[in-house]
């Protein structure tokens, strides 16, 4: 894995919250102090150092520092296995011997701390022989150095509700500048007891304590013996309580008289360089790598994510499904948090938490989310938890930063409306047919899966899905002429296809006979297709005799008696053979005539 470039402030790396704290071992590659000896410009290949955990304490993060004079070497040994460095970063020292660079690199061993456990490590293969044989100022200057570190970060529940954040970067203090200040930020101190801070620095010198000082928010810190006011970064181990660090500092100093309850943020000041007793000014260099503070936290953490949304096609409206989450926390996060949704900086929906959500849990919720006209197409829904609308928050957290999601959502709209040819049929009356809807399936684009297909009487009522026809092969219609939907999946969304149901007249079918019998079994000569339909039709009925014996219309049917003629009106007529005329008086048809037979 090669290694990334990263930014030389040192800022918030990581934070760990819950009943945390950590121990930190290691070891230099530097024989004794660089300082001392001139002709010293050689690290050791190696050395080694202890890791001794409790039964009670629980590993949940380990990072390897390590650090050299020149070029980053990105790849070293533990325990004889290849280690690569996730990042790396760099100084520069404009020494009177010239331009110097200097290094630093880490990696996350976590799996590697977890799998070995307690015992001795070994750390080898950190190369910077090239460094100091092509740019001897290294040595000249007395700033060559090597070393490294192990971070581990354990849960031990004993330990009361803890805040554990790594600060790192690669920042630089020497003859040329000789202060530097550190700001720390986002954390929370509501309570100092047992408060603590932590530094790992590089190439310190115990016999260059000019005008050496170590500070948080202006308190002077010190460790003695070890760690003096005035000489703090000397090559000592808090650890070990080791002096023979050389050129590595691994310290921990007790800050609960130097922050304040309430306190988010911590100021850290380093200083060198003074005149010694001759007069001529002398300063340390001094590379700090990273800083760790541990402090008592008992305050929430809310995040928020949304679920897969599934937009629903050719609506503004969708059901929002999203988890808030109280996971790197010390309390818990009360219920009725508010949670604001925003479009473009415009608050569009609002909500809150239900339930008190415990430390390590999580909630989740569904709402429907209405978007506004203003919206079209794709946007970036915005939920920020811990928000009453105003992007103000109610709940004090522990990382005020982190309760915001977005994501860019798509409104889905289908494809306009594909019409298809009118279905045409025949009207049995009152401008009814009986239709068989299924049959425009075969006029829909093989592109297009039919076999989803299904029918409706409205534009809403196939967006929604609802009112189905569940009859289509025998369909009568209610309006004439009537559209007709069909709605076919068309993944992400649907294709609409509509037609028109048209009733028209169809030639009337004449039976060749009937009983008029009042048995309630064709008792009356019931022409197919022309009653309530040919509204405006006379029917004539004529005997052998070429004599008019019944006139009617679509009002009166005939029943096989007379109402036209001089004898037996109203009467049943005699079995034979009878002869009609139908006038339907439509211009699209002509008159029909035929035979009839009458029987009972």
């Amino acid at each position: 894995m090669s290694a990334i470039s990263h930014g030389q402030d040192i800022s918030l790396f990581q934070q760990f919250n819950g009943r945390y704290d950590y121990k930190a071992f290691g070891n230099t590659l530097n024989s004794f102090e660089n300082n001392l000896d001139d002709s010293f410009c050689e690290i050791l290949p190696s050395s080694q150092a202890t890791l001794n955990l409790t039964a009670d304490q629980t590993v949940i993060a380990a990072y390897l520092y390590w650090a050299g004079s020149g070029e980053a070497d990105t790849t070293v040994n533990l325990n004889g296995s290849a280690i690569n460095s996730d990042l790396n970063y760099s100084v520069t020292f404009n020494s009177p011997f010239g331009e110097l660079l200097y290094f630093s690199c880490v990696t996350d061993i976590t799996d590697v701390i977890v799998s070995t456990g307690n015992g001795t490590y070994e750390f080898s293969e950190l190369d910077i022989s090239g460094a100091l044989l092509s740019n001897p100022g290294y040595c000249s200057n007395r700033t060559n150095f090597a070393g490294w570190s192990i971070y581990v970060i354990y849960e031990d529940l004993s330990l009361p509700l803890n805040q554990v954040s790594l600060f790192q970067g690669l920042e630089i203090i020497n003859t040329n500048v000789t202060e530097k200040i550190i700001l720390l930020e986002n954390i929370n101190v509501l309570d100092n007891q047992g408060a603590k801070i932590g530094f790992l620095a590089w190439e310190g010198d115990d016999a260059l304590n000019y005008g050496e000082s170590l500070s948080i928010n202006d308190n002077i810190l010190s460790n003695p013996p070890l760690n003096l006011s005035d000489n703090a970064f000397n090559g000592t181990n808090t650890f070990t309580n080791s002096s023979d660090f050389y050129n590595v500092d691994l310290d921990v100093y007790d800050i609960q008289n130097n922050i304040a309850i309430g306190d988010t943020s911590a100021t850290i000041k380093l200083t060198t360089g003074d005149f010694d007793e001759n007069g001529v000014f002398r300063a340390d260099l001094i590379i700090l790598n990273n800083i760790i503070t541990v402090l008592n936290s008992q305050l929430p953490d809310a995040t928020i994510a949304f679920n897969p949304i599934n937009a629903s096609c050719n609506s503004s409206d969708f059901e929002l499904t999203y988890t808030v989450s109280n996971l790197n926390s010390t309390d818990s996060l009360p219920a009725n948090t508010p949670i604001a949704f925003y479009i473009d900086g415009i608050l569009i929906a609002q909500n809150t938490t239900l339930n008190i959500i415990e430390i390590g849990s999580t909630e989740t919720n569904s709402m429907v989310i209405s978007i506004p006209e203003f919206v079209e197409g794709e946007f970036e829904l915005l939920a920020v938890v811990d928000d009453d609308g105003t992007g103000n928050g109610t709940v004090n957290e522990i990382v005020e930063i982190n309760n915001s999601y977005i994501e860019n959502i798509s409104l889905l709209s289908s494809e306009p409306i594909i019409e298809l040819d009118d279905l045409l049929g025949c009207d049995q009356g009152f401008n009814s047919a009986a239709f068989d809807l299924s049959v425009q399936l075969d006029l829909i684009d093989m592109s297009f899966d039919t076999s989803t297909a299904k029918f409706y009487l409205s534009v809403e009522d196939a967006q929604q899905q609802i009112n189905e026809i569940i009859q289509i092969t025998n369909f009568t219609n209610t309006l004439e002429p009537q559209i007709i939907f069909i709605r076919v999946e068309s993944l992400p969304c649907y294709q609409l296809f509509q037609f028109l149901l048209n009733v028209e007249n169809c030639p009337p079918v004449v039976p060749q006979g009937f009983s008029p019998n009042e048995d309630g079994y064709n008792d009356w000569f019931n022409i197919q297709g022309l009653y309530d339909i040919f509204e405006n039709h006379e029917l004539l009925i004529y005997n052998r005799y070429g004599s008019l014996i019944f006139k009617g219309d679509n009002s009166l049917k005939w029943r096989g008696r007379s109402n036209k003629g001089l004898n037996d009106l109203g009467k049943l007529l005699p079995v034979g053979t009878y002869f009609y005329v139908l006038h339907l008086n439509d211009p699209d048809f002509e008159s029909l005539a035929g035979w009839v037979y009458l029987n009972y």
